[in-house]
C-alpha cells in the first residue's frame, strides 16, 4: 500500500513536470495528439462563461473551480473533472502564482468510442439508477493516472503517436468506465436510459438553438412527460431546458461577435432572439457587461 502511494505521488509530480515542459508560458497549447490540450495560467482568472464538452479535465498544479448552475466543482492536483455532455459553465483558476502556475490537461473524448467500449463491458447495477449529473469530480485512481502519464510521454515519440495514441485513449475510456466517473459516463451510453435521452435532446438543441422551440416538443423528443423531462433535464444539466437553450444562444452570439465582427443586433437575430433589448439584458446578466463592452474586454485579454 505504501509503495502504491509513493508511485501515485511520483506520477502526479511527473505529470506536472511534463505539463510544465509543454506549457512554458501562459496559454492554451494543442499537442500532436489531437485529443490532448495543456493549459497554463500564472495568475488567478476571472470567472468565464463557456461550454464544456464531452471530455476529461485534470489539474496537475494549482486549482480550478467550475460552476454548473448553482453547483460548484473544485478540483486540484490529483483530481479530475469529467463532463459527459455539452454544458454551459462558468470556470476560473483559483490557485496560481508566477512561481507555481496553474497547469491542467484536457482530453476530448469520443462518444461513439465510449459506446463501443461500454458495450463490451459488464453493466453495473448503478446504470439502472436515476439520471446522474453530467459532471463529476473524483480523485485520480492509480491506473488512470499511469495511463495519463504514458499518454503525455508519448509526445516524445511523434512517429509512434498515430499507432499508439488511439490504444492509450481506449485504455483511458475503459478506466473511466470502471472507476469513479463510471456512473456519469454510463448514463451517456446506456440505451434507453433517461440520461441518454436527455443527451440526445441536448445534441439536437445544439443544432437547432436558433429556431423557435417549444419546451413541450422537447419532452416528446425525449419520450417523456413534460414534468418528467424537466426533472431529468435539470438532474443531468444542473439547469432547466430553457436556461440551457438561453446559454447556448448567448455563447454562440458571443462567438459570432468575436469571430465574425457581427454587431449585437445581428448576432441576436442570428441565434434566435426577436428582441434586441432582451438579448442585451440576458447577455449582460451572463457575461457581466453589455455586448460591445464585453467583446472589447475579451479582445484585450492575454491569449
Amino acid at each position: 500500500m505504501k509503495e502504491q502511494s509513493q508511485s501515485s505521488a511520483a506520477n502526479k509530480q511527473l505529470l506536472a513536470e511534463l505539463a510544465g515542459q509543454i506549457a512554458q508560458t501562459d496559454g492554451v497549447f494543442n499537442t500532436l495528439i489531437p485529443e490532448l490540450t495543456v493549459f497554463r495560467r500564472s495568475t488567478l482568472t476571472a470567472p468565464l462563461p463557456c461550454i464544456y464538452g464531452l471530455g476529461l479535465g485534470l489539474t496537475v498544479q494549482g486549482g480550478k473551480r467550475v460552476m454548473l448552475g448553482d453547483e460548484m466543482f473544485d478540483y486540484g492536483p490529483g483530481q479530475s473533472l469529467l463532463t459527459s455532455v455539452d454544458l454551459p459553465v462558468i470556470s476560473h483558476v483559483t490557485r496560481a502564482t508566477a512561481e507555481a502556475p496553474y497547469l491542467g490537461l484536457g482530453i476530448a473524448l469520443d462518444a461513439r468510442l465510449i459506446t463501443q467500449i461500454a458495450a463490451g463491458m459488464p453493466v453495473p447495477a448503478s446504470s439502472r439508477a436515476p439520471a446522474a449529473r453530467a459532471m463529476s469530480v473524483v480523485d485520480l485512481e492509480d491506473g488512470l493516472l499511469g495511463a495519463l502519464v504514458r499518454l503525455v510521454q508519448l509526445l516524445r515519440e511523434p512517429a509512434m503517436i498515430p499507432l499508439i495514441a488511439p490504444l492509450m485513449l481506449q485504455e483511458i475510456i475503459v478506466r473511466l468506465l470502471s472507476g469513479g466517473h463510471e456512473r456519469v459516463l454510463r448514463h451517456l451510453v446506456t440505451a434507453g436510459s433517461p440520461g441518454q435521452q436527455i443527451a440526445k435532446v441536448m445534441s439536437w438543441l445544439k443544432q437547432h438553438y436558433m429556431e423557435d422551440i417549444a419546451m413541450e416538443d422537447l419532452s416528446v423528443r425525449a419520450h417523456m412527460s413534460p414534468s418528467t423531462f424537466r426533472q431529468h433535464f435539470r438532474q443531468v444539466a444542473g439547469m432547466s431546458p430553457l436556461q440551457y437553450l438561453k446559454y447556448l444562444r448567448l455563447q454562440e452570439a458571443r462567438q459570432l461577435m468575436l469571430n465574425q465582427d457581427l454587431d449585437a443586433s445581428s448576432a441576436a437575430i442570428q441565434v434566435g432572439y426577436e428582441s434586441a433589448s432582451q438579448f442585451s439584458r440576458e447577455y449582460t446578466r451572463l457575461f457581466g457587461a453589455p455586448p460591445l463592452r464585453d467583446i472589447r474586454r475579451v479582445r484585450a485579454l492575454p491569449v
